[in-house]
This record gives C-alpha cells, sequence and structure tokens, in this order.
C-alpha cells in the first residue's frame, strides 16, 4: 500500500513537472512570437506624416478574416462584431523624428522637431534621410558648445557628405522629407528588449496579437480597432477617427506607452510601474482622467482572467482624449517603458504578451 502511494506520489510529480514545462514551452513560444511581429513594425519608419510603410506592415500582419479598410487622414480601421455597445481601441502608427525644412547653400539639411523629445539624444548620432527613392544616411553633426546648449533644439544639422545645395537634391533630397537614426530590434537578456519607437509600435503589435486571438464571429457586440496617424504631433489621426465616430462609442481604450520612472536616474515616486510585472491601466495623465469606477472594472476583469494589471499615474497624453468631446469614457491602457522617446527603448516582451490577452478580454467583456 505504501509502495503504491509513493508510486502515485512519484507519477504526480512528474506529471506537474511535465505541465509546468509545457506550460513555460508555450509562454516563450509566445513571447518569440510577439517579439518576431514587434521587430517587424519597430524595423519599419514612420515618422509623423509619413506613416504609410508602417501602416502597410500592419496589414500585412492582419489576421485573414479581417477586412481592414483607410480612411482620409490615413488612419487604418478594422471592425469586428456588430451592435451596440461600440467599443474602440486606438494604437498610433507615427513615431518621433525630424523633417528637413531647408536645404542651405552647403549642402547641409536644417531641420525641426516632428513630436516630443530631447534633441540632444540625438546629436552626434547617424541620420538616415527618407526620400521618395530610397534612404539617404548622413549624420546628425555636433554642435560648437554642444555641453553649453544641451537642452536646445537648434544648431545642430544633418550632413550627408554634399558640398552644395545642389549636390543634395541630385540625391533625390527635399524640404518635408523625414529624418531618423538608423534603428534595430536588439533581444535583451531574458525577456527584456530595446529599440527604438516602441511608442506605439507596441500598442500597435498587441492589438495585432489580439485580433488574432479573437473569434470574429463570437462577439455580441462591434469593436472597433484603430491604428491612427500623427499622434505625435497633436493626435491628428485620432481628431478625425473620433469626429467619424462621434457619439456611438460607449468607451475607447488608447494603447499606448506608460512612461515608466522603472529606470536608475528617475525619482521613485512618481509613475513607478516595473517592467515585466504586467500591462499598466493610466488613472490619469497630461489629456484625461479615467473614472474610478471604470478602472476599478478592469482591474476585476484582469484578476477574473488572472492577468497582472498595474494601476499608475504618468505624464503625456493619449489617443482616447480626442473621443472625450462626444462623451466617450477613454481607458488609457500600455505597457511600463524605460527611457521613452530615445534611441534605447527598453521594454519586457511579457508585458506585451499580457497586454495583448488584456485586450481580448476586454473586446469580450468590455
Amino acid at each position: 500500500m505504501k509502495a503504491s502511494v509513493r508510486l502515485m506520489l512519484c507519477v504526480a510529480v512528474l506529471v506537474s513537472i511535465q505541465v509546468f514545462d509545457l506550460v513555460a514551452q508555450m509562454r516563450q513560444q509566445r513571447i518569440d512570437s510577439a517579439a518576431a511581429m514587434l521587430e517587424t513594425l519597430v524595423e519599419t519608419y514612420g515618422v509623423s506624416g509619413d506613416e504609410d510603410r508602417v501602416r502597410s506592415a500592419v496589414e500585412d500582419l492582419l489576421p485573414d478574416w479581417a477586412d481592414p479598410s483607410v480612411d482620409s487622414a490615413g488612419n487604418l480601421w478594422v471592425r469586428v462584431g456588430s451592435g451596440d455597445p461600440v467599443v474602440v481601441f486606438v494604437a498610433h502608427l507615427d513615431e518621433v523624428g525630424w523633417e528637413i525644412t531647408d536645404i542651405r547653400s552647403d549642402g547641409k539639411l536644417a531641420i525641426r522637431q516632428r513630436g516630443g523629445f530631447m534633441p540632444w539624444l540625438w546629436e552626434s548620432s547617424p541620420a538616415l534621410v527618407h526620400t521618395r527613392s530610397g534612404q539617404i544616411p548622413g549624420v546628425f553633426t555636433p554642435r560648437d558648445g554642444a555641453v553649453e546648449y544641451r537642452q536646445a533644439s537648434d544648431g545642430f544639422v544633418v550632413d550627408v557628405g554634399t558640398s552644395t545645395a545642389l549636390q543634395t537634391e541630385q540625391l533625390d533630397i527635399a524640404v518635408g522629407d523625414k529624418i531618423t537614426n538608423p534603428k534595430k530590434f536588439v533581444r535583451l537578456a531574458g525577456n527584456r528588449a530595446t529599440g527604438r519607437s516602441f511608442d506605439d509600435r507596441v500598442g500597435s503589435t498587441a492589438q495585432i496579437m489580439a485580433l488574432h486571438s479573437l473569434d470574429p464571429d463570437g462577439l455580441d457586440h462591434e469593436v472597433i480597432f484603430l491604428w491612427v496617424v500623427e499622434e505625435e504631433i497633436g493626435l491628428i489621426g485620432a481628431r478625425v477617427a473620433a469626429g467619424a465616430l462621434g457619439f456611438q462609442p460607449v468607451r475607447v481604450y488608447a494603447v499606448d506607452t506608460f512612461v515608466s520612472a522603472d529606470s536608475p536616474h528617475d525619482a521613485q515616486n512618481f509613475a513607478v510601474t516595473p517592467l515585466g510585472q504586467g500591462p499598466v491601466a493610466r488613472g490619469v495623465d497630461n489629456s484625461s482622467v479615467t473614472p474610478p469606477a471604470v478602472l476599478d472594472t478592469l482591474v476585476r476583469l484582469a484578476r477574473r482572467r488572472g492577468l497582472p494589471l498595474q494601476v499608475g499615474t504618468t505624464n503625456g497624453g493619449n489617443d482616447g482624449s480626442a473621443f472625450q468631446a462626444y462623451g466617450v469614457v477613454d481607458v488609457p491602457i500600455g505597457w511600463p517603458l524605460r527611457y521613452s522617446h530615445s534611441p534605447v527603448e527598453v521594454i519586457d516582451l511579457a508585458d506585451l504578451v499580457v497586454l495583448a490577452d488584456l485586450i481580448k478580454a476586454i473586446a469580450e467583456e468590455w
């Protein structure tokens, strides 16, 4: 009898180990799949006003059953289900960068920012000019007295190696072309990854992943997924989408970065949401306040689904605030991000996977 009990216990332990290993393998497969999708979007360039390539990349990653459409502003729409209530998810396609304002007589490019960031982070670094015919390499030139003028946004230009305006124009470079750093998605130790434009390629990826996991015939109401343009320069695409939908939606979930103080140099008294501990619901930011009752409902939903969810306040705005003029409740959700709007943003890929699961749960139960 005792031997039988010992045998049963041994079998139970072995089965438990195998189940644990299988769950861990499945979790890692999801993380690897998310990383591959995110890599595609991160390594696609799209400064505000130049999002066509990113929109095409998102379309290519959508499930086969999706029927995407593009509005006059360049926003990408996918509708799932039908009937009330109408629930909206919105991520943005654009990234911060620069725009050429003038080609100087010495061939160098005068530039202006597109989006809010610390320009000195780009100074003395490689540049990439995005022209109608392709990409032209260059450099963001260092300024004289760069330490003295570190916080200033003027005083440095882009040099593509030419000596005259004519030589630059012969490269098919024109005023209005966008400029970025070259960028690459890089996986770090564990589930961490670094790159540029995680804002908002992570949100865009999470929405795609959620669509792949949804049963399009299983919803009892309409859910609209939006990927909008020109968020970084004033929520321009979101305002167009909000105007088109008017008073129809009952709720909008802006899927975007939560700028976290989870970094070595930030004060630990505001916006502390550690990487790897799940997505984040914004209670307050500079553009919106989530009603406490709605926030509580979201927290309960996450708990029912066994999903870790952090709640915090941070700076910045979100696309959902464009819908508030129509009485739509704005509930921003996202993931914790270190070093926002820099060339070395850092995320935990596990947070992305859980964020996709949270979007699916909200779509089903809102």
